[in-house]
Protein backbone atom coordinates (compact mmCIF):
# COMPACT_ATOMS: atom_id res chain seq x y z
CA UNK A 1 0.00 0.00 0.00
CA UNK A 2 1.22 3.49 -0.74
CA UNK A 3 4.23 4.90 -2.48
CA UNK A 4 6.49 1.92 -3.08
CA UNK A 5 9.48 3.00 -5.13
CA UNK A 6 9.73 0.63 -8.07
CA UNK A 7 12.52 0.09 -10.63
CA UNK A 8 11.74 1.31 -14.11
CA UNK A 9 14.09 -1.05 -15.89
CA UNK A 10 16.56 -3.79 -15.08
CA UNK A 11 19.91 -3.70 -16.87
CA UNK A 12 21.90 -6.87 -17.57
CA UNK A 13 23.79 -8.49 -14.72
CA UNK A 14 22.63 -9.43 -11.25
CA UNK A 15 19.81 -6.99 -11.63
CA UNK A 16 19.07 -3.56 -10.29
CA UNK A 17 17.35 -0.49 -11.57
CA UNK A 18 19.11 2.42 -13.25
CA UNK A 19 16.37 4.82 -12.17
CA UNK A 20 13.96 4.39 -9.30
CA UNK A 21 11.05 6.77 -8.71
CA UNK A 22 7.35 7.32 -8.86
CA UNK A 23 7.79 11.05 -9.26
CA UNK A 24 10.47 13.58 -10.08
CA UNK A 25 10.55 14.47 -6.39
CA UNK A 26 12.26 11.17 -5.53
CA UNK A 27 14.05 10.46 -8.83
CA UNK A 28 17.55 9.12 -8.36
CA UNK A 29 19.99 7.50 -10.75
CA UNK A 30 22.15 4.55 -9.78
CA UNK A 31 25.76 5.54 -9.19
CA UNK A 32 28.50 3.57 -11.00
CA UNK A 33 29.08 0.97 -8.30
CA UNK A 34 30.19 -2.53 -9.22
CA UNK A 35 27.65 -5.28 -9.77
CA UNK A 36 27.52 -8.18 -7.35
CA UNK A 37 28.98 -11.37 -8.80
CA UNK A 38 29.14 -15.03 -7.81
CA UNK A 39 32.77 -14.62 -6.71
CA UNK A 40 31.69 -11.86 -4.31
CA UNK A 41 29.05 -14.09 -2.72
CA UNK A 42 31.63 -16.89 -2.44
CA UNK A 43 34.03 -14.55 -0.62
CA UNK A 44 31.39 -13.52 1.91
CA UNK A 45 30.46 -17.17 2.47
CA UNK A 46 34.06 -17.86 3.40
CA UNK A 47 34.14 -14.91 5.82
CA UNK A 48 30.86 -15.81 7.56
CA UNK A 49 29.66 -19.29 6.57
CA UNK A 50 25.93 -19.81 7.02
CA UNK A 51 25.28 -16.12 7.61
CA UNK A 52 24.94 -14.98 4.00
CA UNK A 53 21.34 -14.62 2.81
CA UNK A 54 20.71 -14.78 -0.94
CA UNK A 55 17.26 -16.29 -1.55
CA UNK A 56 14.73 -13.86 -3.04
CA UNK A 57 12.06 -14.55 -0.41
CA UNK A 58 14.61 -14.52 2.42
CA UNK A 59 16.04 -11.16 1.32
CA UNK A 60 12.65 -9.57 0.67
CA UNK A 61 11.88 -8.43 4.26
CA UNK A 62 15.22 -6.60 4.43
CA UNK A 63 14.43 -4.70 1.21
CA UNK A 64 11.23 -3.06 2.49
CA UNK A 65 10.96 -0.45 5.23
CA UNK A 66 8.63 -0.73 8.23
CA UNK A 67 6.07 1.62 6.68
CA UNK A 68 6.16 -0.33 3.38
CA UNK A 69 6.75 2.98 1.61
CA UNK A 70 10.17 2.31 0.02
CA UNK A 71 11.66 -0.84 -1.42
CA UNK A 72 15.13 -1.72 -2.61
CA UNK A 73 16.48 -4.42 -4.93
CA UNK A 74 19.25 -5.97 -2.85
CA UNK A 75 20.07 -9.60 -3.54
CA UNK A 76 22.39 -10.16 -0.61
CA UNK A 77 22.15 -9.78 3.18
CA UNK A 78 25.23 -10.27 5.35
CA UNK A 79 24.99 -11.02 9.09
CA UNK A 80 28.36 -10.50 10.76
CA UNK A 81 28.84 -11.32 14.43
CA UNK A 82 32.06 -9.43 15.14
CA UNK A 83 33.74 -6.14 14.34
CA UNK A 84 36.49 -8.07 12.56
CA UNK A 85 33.93 -9.53 10.15
CA UNK A 86 32.46 -6.09 9.48
CA UNK A 87 35.98 -4.86 8.74
CA UNK A 88 36.58 -7.70 6.27
CA UNK A 89 33.30 -7.02 4.52
CA UNK A 90 33.84 -3.28 4.16
CA UNK A 91 37.48 -3.65 3.13
CA UNK A 92 36.40 -6.01 0.36
CA UNK A 93 33.46 -3.81 -0.70
CA UNK A 94 35.72 -0.75 -0.76
CA UNK A 95 38.23 -2.52 -3.00
CA UNK A 96 35.48 -3.87 -5.29
CA UNK A 97 33.44 -0.61 -5.24
CA UNK A 98 30.33 -2.41 -3.96
CA UNK A 99 27.75 -0.24 -2.22
CA UNK A 100 26.54 -1.20 1.28
CA UNK A 101 23.43 -0.34 3.31
CA UNK A 102 23.88 -0.85 7.08
CA UNK A 103 20.66 -2.06 8.69
CA UNK A 104 19.64 -2.47 12.33
CA UNK A 105 16.06 -3.22 13.34
CA UNK A 106 14.74 -1.50 10.19
CA UNK A 107 12.26 0.61 12.14
CA UNK A 108 13.22 3.93 10.55
CA UNK A 109 10.56 6.21 9.09
CA UNK A 110 12.49 8.10 6.38
CA UNK A 111 13.71 5.27 4.14
CA UNK A 112 17.25 5.33 5.51
CA UNK A 113 17.67 1.67 6.44
CA UNK A 114 16.80 -0.08 3.17
CA UNK A 115 18.68 -0.08 -0.15
CA UNK A 116 17.57 2.09 -3.03
CA UNK A 117 19.05 -0.14 -5.73
CA UNK A 118 21.12 -3.31 -5.32
CA UNK A 119 23.28 -2.29 -2.35
CA UNK A 120 24.49 -5.14 -0.12
CA UNK A 121 22.57 -5.12 3.18
CA UNK A 122 24.83 -5.35 6.22
CA UNK A 123 22.59 -6.44 9.09
CA UNK A 124 23.68 -6.08 12.72
CA UNK A 125 21.03 -8.56 13.92
CA UNK A 126 23.60 -11.09 15.20
CA UNK A 127 25.83 -8.48 16.84
CA UNK A 128 23.76 -8.63 20.02
CA UNK A 129 26.24 -9.29 22.81
CA UNK A 130 26.43 -7.25 26.02
CA UNK A 131 30.15 -6.68 26.56
CA UNK A 132 30.16 -5.21 30.06
CA UNK A 133 28.18 -3.27 32.62
CA UNK A 134 29.59 -1.31 35.57
CA UNK A 135 27.09 -1.11 38.43
CA UNK A 136 28.97 1.72 40.10
CA UNK A 137 29.16 4.11 37.13
CA UNK A 138 26.10 2.80 35.26
CA UNK A 139 28.08 2.47 32.03
CA UNK A 140 26.93 -0.21 29.59
CA UNK A 141 29.09 -1.43 26.72
CA UNK A 142 27.36 -3.57 24.09
CA UNK A 143 27.37 -4.52 20.43
CA UNK A 144 25.33 -2.45 18.02
CA UNK A 145 22.72 -5.14 17.29
CA UNK A 146 21.35 -5.34 20.83
CA UNK A 147 17.59 -4.70 20.83
CA UNK A 148 16.67 -1.69 22.96
CA UNK A 149 13.98 -3.49 24.97
CA UNK A 150 16.29 -6.42 25.75
CA UNK A 151 18.94 -3.99 27.02
CA UNK A 152 16.39 -2.28 29.23
CA UNK A 153 15.25 -5.62 30.67
CA UNK A 154 18.86 -6.59 31.41
CA UNK A 155 19.53 -3.25 33.11
CA UNK A 156 16.36 -3.36 35.19
CA UNK A 157 17.66 -6.55 36.80
CA UNK A 158 20.71 -4.53 37.83
CA UNK A 159 18.62 -1.60 39.10
CA UNK A 160 19.19 0.64 36.05
CA UNK A 161 17.38 1.60 32.82
CA UNK A 162 18.32 2.75 29.34
CA UNK A 163 18.23 6.56 28.94
CA UNK A 164 16.27 6.00 25.74
CA UNK A 165 12.70 4.75 25.26
CA UNK A 166 10.90 4.40 21.92
CA UNK A 167 7.67 2.93 20.63
CA UNK A 168 9.82 0.63 18.44
CA UNK A 169 11.88 -0.59 21.41
CA UNK A 170 10.93 -4.23 20.81
CA UNK A 171 12.62 -4.21 17.38
CA UNK A 172 15.09 -1.33 17.09
CA UNK A 173 18.82 -1.83 17.65
CA UNK A 174 20.94 0.44 19.83
CA UNK A 175 23.40 0.93 16.95
CA UNK A 176 20.58 2.15 14.73
CA UNK A 177 19.31 4.37 17.55
CA UNK A 178 22.73 6.01 17.78
CA UNK A 179 23.19 6.21 14.01
CA UNK A 180 19.90 8.11 13.73
CA UNK A 181 20.27 10.00 17.03
CA UNK A 182 16.84 8.73 18.09
CA UNK A 183 14.99 10.92 20.58
CA UNK A 184 12.03 9.21 22.22
CA UNK A 185 10.02 9.52 25.38
CA UNK A 186 12.79 9.96 27.96
CA UNK A 187 14.73 12.79 26.32
CA UNK A 188 13.13 15.44 28.55
CA UNK A 189 14.60 13.77 31.63
CA UNK A 190 17.86 12.18 30.44
CA UNK A 191 18.82 14.24 27.41
CA UNK A 192 19.77 13.11 23.91
CA UNK A 193 22.13 10.35 22.82
CA UNK A 194 24.72 13.03 22.06
CA UNK A 195 25.08 13.38 25.81
CA UNK A 196 24.55 9.84 27.07
CA UNK A 197 26.71 8.01 24.51
CA UNK A 198 30.25 8.02 25.90
CA UNK A 199 32.04 6.12 23.16
CA UNK A 200 31.66 4.22 19.91
CA UNK A 201 33.42 1.55 17.93
CA UNK A 202 32.99 2.25 14.22
CA UNK A 203 34.21 0.55 11.06
CA UNK A 204 35.00 3.04 8.31
CA UNK A 205 34.28 2.60 4.62
CA UNK A 206 37.74 1.21 3.86
CA UNK A 207 37.39 -1.44 6.57
CA UNK A 208 39.58 0.21 9.20
CA UNK A 209 38.17 0.01 12.73
CA UNK A 210 38.00 3.15 14.87
CA UNK A 211 38.06 2.21 18.55
CA UNK A 212 36.69 5.18 20.49
CA UNK A 213 34.77 2.95 22.89
CA UNK A 214 35.57 5.11 25.91
CA UNK A 215 33.93 4.65 29.30
CA UNK A 216 34.81 8.08 30.61
CA UNK A 217 32.30 10.84 31.26
CA UNK A 218 35.00 13.49 30.90
CA UNK A 219 37.60 13.33 28.14
CA UNK A 220 38.78 16.63 26.68
CA UNK A 221 41.55 15.33 24.41
CA UNK A 222 40.99 16.61 20.90
CA UNK A 223 37.95 16.44 18.67
CA UNK A 224 34.99 14.44 19.92
CA UNK A 225 34.92 12.04 16.97
CA UNK A 226 31.95 10.00 18.16
CA UNK A 227 29.68 12.98 17.53
CA UNK A 228 30.38 12.67 13.79
CA UNK A 229 28.78 9.23 13.73
CA UNK A 230 25.84 9.95 16.05
CA UNK A 231 23.05 10.92 13.66
CA UNK A 232 25.08 10.21 10.50
CA UNK A 233 22.61 7.48 9.46
CA UNK A 234 25.28 4.99 8.41
CA UNK A 235 26.80 7.26 5.76
CA UNK A 236 30.18 7.80 7.46
CA UNK A 237 30.82 4.44 9.11
CA UNK A 238 29.15 1.35 10.54
CA UNK A 239 28.68 1.49 14.33
CA UNK A 240 29.61 -1.89 15.81
CA UNK A 241 29.64 -1.19 19.56
CA UNK A 242 28.33 1.47 21.93
CA UNK A 243 29.32 2.72 25.40
CA UNK A 244 26.38 4.46 27.04
CA UNK A 245 25.65 6.03 30.41
CA UNK A 246 22.53 4.54 32.02
CA UNK A 247 20.54 6.11 34.87
CA UNK A 248 19.40 4.21 37.93
CA UNK A 249 15.92 2.72 37.71
CA UNK A 250 13.43 5.04 39.42
CA UNK A 251 11.91 3.57 42.56
CA UNK A 252 8.67 5.44 42.03
CA UNK A 253 6.95 6.05 38.69
CA UNK A 254 3.64 7.85 38.31
CA UNK A 255 1.66 8.64 35.18
CA UNK A 256 -1.10 11.21 34.82
CA UNK A 257 -3.39 11.36 31.77
CA UNK A 258 -5.17 14.69 31.52
CA UNK A 259 -7.67 16.47 29.30
CA UNK A 260 -7.27 20.12 28.21
CA UNK A 261 -9.75 22.30 26.34
CA UNK A 262 -7.20 24.14 24.15
CA UNK A 263 -3.59 23.98 23.09
CA UNK A 264 -2.99 27.21 25.03
CA UNK A 265 -4.06 25.26 28.14
CA UNK A 266 -1.65 22.44 27.18
CA UNK A 267 1.20 24.97 27.10
CA UNK A 268 0.20 26.62 30.38
CA UNK A 269 -0.15 23.21 32.01
CA UNK A 270 3.40 22.39 30.91
CA UNK A 271 4.74 25.60 32.46
CA UNK A 272 2.97 24.84 35.75
CA UNK A 273 4.01 21.19 35.60
CA UNK A 274 7.68 21.99 35.09
CA UNK A 275 7.63 24.50 37.95
CA UNK A 276 5.87 22.23 40.44
CA UNK A 277 7.29 18.81 39.56
CA UNK A 278 10.84 19.94 38.84
CA UNK A 279 13.41 17.15 39.16
CA UNK A 280 10.91 14.25 39.02
CA UNK A 281 9.31 15.24 35.68
CA UNK A 282 10.44 12.65 33.11
CA UNK A 283 7.97 13.03 30.22
CA UNK A 284 5.38 15.50 28.96
CA UNK A 285 3.57 14.27 25.87
CA UNK A 286 0.55 15.75 24.13
CA UNK A 287 -1.92 14.41 21.57
CA UNK A 288 -5.04 15.79 19.95
CA UNK A 289 -8.49 14.22 20.06
CA UNK A 290 -8.13 12.85 16.50
CA UNK A 291 -5.23 10.70 17.70
CA UNK A 292 -7.33 9.19 20.45
CA UNK A 293 -10.23 8.58 18.06
CA UNK A 294 -7.94 6.60 15.76
CA UNK A 295 -6.47 4.55 18.63
CA UNK A 296 -9.98 3.69 19.80
CA UNK A 297 -11.34 2.96 16.32
CA UNK A 298 -8.49 0.90 14.90
CA UNK A 299 -6.92 -0.69 18.00
CA UNK A 300 -10.08 -0.96 20.14
CA UNK A 301 -8.33 0.73 23.07
CA UNK A 302 -10.29 3.08 25.28
CA UNK A 303 -8.86 6.29 26.68
CA UNK A 304 -9.05 6.78 30.46
CA UNK A 305 -10.14 10.37 29.80
CA UNK A 306 -12.59 11.46 27.09
CA UNK A 307 -14.33 14.53 25.76
CA UNK A 308 -11.34 16.89 25.43
CA UNK A 309 -9.78 18.46 22.31
CA UNK A 310 -6.29 17.75 23.71
CA UNK A 311 -4.72 15.21 26.03
CA UNK A 312 -1.53 15.29 28.04
CA UNK A 313 0.50 12.39 29.41
CA UNK A 314 2.79 13.30 32.28
CA UNK A 315 5.29 10.86 33.75
CA UNK A 316 7.25 11.36 36.94
CA UNK A 317 10.25 9.28 38.02
CA UNK A 318 11.83 9.57 41.44
CA UNK A 319 13.23 7.77 44.47
CA UNK A 320 10.47 8.39 47.03
CA UNK A 321 6.91 7.37 46.16
CA UNK A 322 5.29 9.37 49.00
CA UNK A 323 7.20 12.50 48.05
CA UNK A 324 6.46 12.09 44.33
CA UNK A 325 2.75 11.35 44.77
CA UNK A 326 2.39 14.38 47.02
CA UNK A 327 4.04 16.66 44.45
CA UNK A 328 1.95 15.22 41.63
CA UNK A 329 -1.30 15.56 43.59
CA UNK A 330 -0.49 19.16 44.49
CA UNK A 331 0.15 19.92 40.84
CA UNK A 332 -3.10 18.27 39.76
CA UNK A 333 -5.08 20.17 42.39
CA UNK A 334 -3.70 23.48 41.18
CA UNK A 335 -4.11 22.63 37.50
CA UNK A 336 -7.73 21.61 38.06
CA UNK A 337 -8.59 24.55 40.31
CA UNK A 338 -7.16 27.04 37.81
CA UNK A 339 -9.08 25.50 34.91
CA UNK A 340 -6.03 24.27 33.02
CA UNK A 341 -7.19 20.66 33.23
CA UNK A 342 -10.82 19.60 32.94
CA UNK A 343 -10.43 15.87 33.59
CA UNK A 344 -7.67 13.44 34.48
CA UNK A 345 -6.56 10.17 35.99
CA UNK A 346 -3.41 9.01 37.78
CA UNK A 347 -1.75 5.60 37.59
CA UNK A 348 0.82 4.44 40.12
CA UNK A 349 1.07 0.67 39.60
CA UNK A 350 2.73 -1.00 36.60
CA UNK A 351 -0.44 -2.45 35.09
CA UNK A 352 -2.29 0.86 35.05
CA UNK A 353 0.80 2.72 33.81
CA UNK A 354 1.11 0.40 30.81
CA UNK A 355 -2.60 0.84 30.05
CA UNK A 356 -2.24 4.61 30.09
CA UNK A 357 0.62 4.64 27.56
CA UNK A 358 -1.75 5.10 24.64
CA UNK A 359 0.66 7.66 23.22
CA UNK A 360 2.97 4.85 22.07
CA UNK A 361 0.19 3.23 20.02
CA UNK A 362 -0.72 6.25 17.90
CA UNK A 363 1.76 5.39 15.13
CA UNK A 364 0.29 1.90 14.90
CA UNK A 365 -3.26 3.25 14.76
CA UNK A 366 -2.35 5.64 11.95
CA UNK A 367 -1.11 2.77 9.76
CA UNK A 368 -4.63 1.31 9.90
CA UNK A 369 -6.17 4.58 8.72
CA UNK A 370 -4.77 4.46 5.17
CA UNK A 371 -1.61 5.83 3.60
CA UNK A 372 0.34 8.00 6.06
CA UNK A 373 2.41 11.09 5.27
CA UNK A 374 4.66 11.46 8.33
CA UNK A 375 6.48 14.62 9.43
CA UNK A 376 8.76 14.99 12.43
CA UNK A 377 9.26 18.66 13.17
CA UNK A 378 11.02 20.76 15.82
CA UNK A 379 9.40 24.13 16.49
CA UNK A 380 9.26 26.81 19.16
CA UNK A 381 6.85 25.31 21.69
CA UNK A 382 4.33 28.15 21.40
CA UNK A 383 3.88 27.51 17.66
CA UNK A 384 3.87 23.71 17.86
CA UNK A 385 0.19 23.10 17.04
CA UNK A 386 -0.28 26.01 14.63
CA UNK A 387 1.18 23.86 11.86
CA UNK A 388 -1.49 21.19 12.39
CA UNK A 389 -4.25 23.81 12.27
CA UNK A 390 -2.85 25.42 9.12
CA UNK A 391 -2.41 22.05 7.43
CA UNK A 392 -6.04 21.09 8.11
CA UNK A 393 -7.22 24.31 6.49
CA UNK A 394 -4.88 23.86 3.54
CA UNK A 395 -5.77 20.23 2.79
CA UNK A 396 -9.47 20.33 3.57
CA UNK A 397 -11.28 17.18 2.45
CA UNK A 398 -8.40 15.94 0.31
CA UNK A 399 -6.98 14.30 3.47
CA UNK A 400 -8.77 11.74 5.59
CA UNK A 401 -7.21 12.93 8.85
CA UNK A 402 -4.58 15.47 9.95
CA UNK A 403 -3.33 14.79 13.47
CA UNK A 404 -0.68 16.19 15.77
CA UNK A 405 1.05 14.70 18.78
CA UNK A 406 4.54 14.62 20.23
CA UNK A 407 7.11 15.48 22.84
CA UNK A 408 5.98 18.94 23.89
CA UNK A 409 8.73 19.21 26.49
CA UNK A 410 11.26 18.92 23.64
CA UNK A 411 9.39 21.09 21.11
CA UNK A 412 8.91 18.03 18.86
CA UNK A 413 5.72 17.73 16.80
CA UNK A 414 4.70 14.58 14.93
CA UNK A 415 2.42 15.76 12.14
CA UNK A 416 0.62 12.95 10.32
CA UNK A 417 -1.70 13.15 7.34
CA UNK A 418 -3.70 10.10 6.25
CA UNK A 419 -5.54 9.39 3.02
CA UNK A 420 -7.25 6.37 1.48
CA UNK A 421 -4.22 5.72 -0.73
CA UNK A 422 -1.10 7.48 -1.92
CA UNK A 423 -1.90 10.67 -3.85
CA UNK A 424 0.70 12.63 -5.75
CA UNK A 425 -1.47 15.75 -5.71
CA UNK A 426 -1.90 15.48 -1.94
CA UNK A 427 1.86 15.15 -1.48
CA UNK A 428 2.34 18.26 -3.62
CA UNK A 429 -0.07 20.11 -1.34
CA UNK A 430 1.92 19.07 1.73
CA UNK A 431 5.48 19.46 0.42
CA UNK A 432 7.31 21.76 0.38
CA UNK A 433 4.66 23.79 2.26
CA UNK A 434 5.36 21.93 5.52
CA UNK A 435 9.09 22.60 5.21
CA UNK A 436 8.68 26.24 4.22
CA UNK A 437 6.34 26.77 7.19
CA UNK A 438 8.88 25.16 9.52
CA UNK A 439 11.78 27.19 8.11
CA UNK A 440 9.89 30.46 8.63
CA UNK A 441 9.66 29.57 12.33
CA UNK A 442 13.38 28.68 12.48
CA UNK A 443 12.47 25.05 13.15
CA UNK A 444 13.96 21.75 12.02
CA UNK A 445 12.37 19.58 9.34
CA UNK A 446 13.54 16.48 11.23
CA UNK A 447 13.56 16.50 15.02
CA UNK A 448 14.44 12.85 15.60
CA UNK A 449 13.72 10.64 12.56
CA UNK A 450 16.65 11.82 10.46
CA UNK A 451 16.71 12.62 6.74
CA UNK A 452 17.25 9.21 5.18
CA UNK A 453 16.12 8.93 1.58
CA UNK A 454 12.84 10.84 1.82
CA UNK A 455 14.05 14.15 3.27
CA UNK A 456 17.64 14.52 2.06
CA UNK A 457 16.72 16.99 -0.69
CA UNK A 458 15.02 19.27 1.86
CA UNK A 459 17.99 19.72 4.19
CA UNK A 460 18.41 23.33 3.01
CA UNK A 461 15.26 24.27 4.95
CA UNK A 462 17.15 23.58 8.19
CA UNK A 463 20.83 23.99 7.35
CA UNK A 464 22.69 26.75 5.47
CA UNK A 465 24.50 25.82 2.27
CA UNK A 466 27.88 26.25 3.98
CA UNK A 467 26.96 23.61 6.57
CA UNK A 468 25.74 21.19 3.88
CA UNK A 469 28.96 21.70 1.91
CA UNK A 470 31.03 20.92 5.02
CA UNK A 471 29.00 17.76 5.61
CA UNK A 472 29.70 16.69 2.03
CA UNK A 473 33.42 17.24 2.64
CA UNK A 474 33.30 15.01 5.72
CA UNK A 475 31.53 12.36 3.66
CA UNK A 476 34.12 12.56 0.88
CA UNK A 477 36.97 12.30 3.39
CA UNK A 478 35.64 9.30 5.32
CA UNK A 479 33.97 7.52 2.39
CA UNK A 480 35.75 8.69 -0.81
CA UNK A 481 34.03 6.11 -3.01
CA UNK A 482 30.61 6.84 -1.50
CA UNK A 483 29.80 3.17 -0.85
CA UNK A 484 28.20 3.63 2.59
CA UNK A 485 24.42 4.04 2.47
CA UNK A 486 24.43 5.98 -0.82
CA UNK A 487 21.50 8.22 -1.86
CA UNK A 488 20.77 9.03 1.80
CA UNK A 489 21.00 12.00 4.23
CA UNK A 490 22.87 14.46 1.99
CA UNK A 491 21.36 15.95 -1.19
CA UNK A 492 22.43 14.56 -4.52
CA UNK A 493 24.85 16.58 -6.61
CA UNK A 494 23.15 18.80 -9.22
Amino acid sequence: RGRVLRPRRDPPGRGSAEVVATSERYAVRRLPFARLGDSDVAFFERVMPGRVVTGEEEVKPFNVDWLKSVRGCSQLVLKPQTTAEVSQVLRYCHERNLAVTPQGGNTGLVGGSVPVFDEIILSTALMNRIISFDKVSGILVCQAGCVLERLNEYLEEQGFIMPLDLGAKGSCHIGGNVATNAGGLRLLRYGSLRGTVLGLEVVLADGSALDCLASLRKDNTGYDLKQLFIGSEGTLGVITAVSILCPQKPKAVNVAFLGCQSFAKVLETFTTCRAMLGEILSAYEFMDEKCMELVERHLKLSSPVTGSPFYVLIETSGSNSTHDEEKLNNFLEQATASGLVTDGTVATDDKKIKASHLRERITEALTHDGYVYKYDISLPVGKLYDLVTDMRVRLGRSARNVVGYGHLGDGNLHLNVTSESYSHSLLDAIEPFVYEWTARCSGSISAEHGLGFKKKQFIQYSKPSEAVALMQRFKAMLDPKGILNPYKTLPSAP
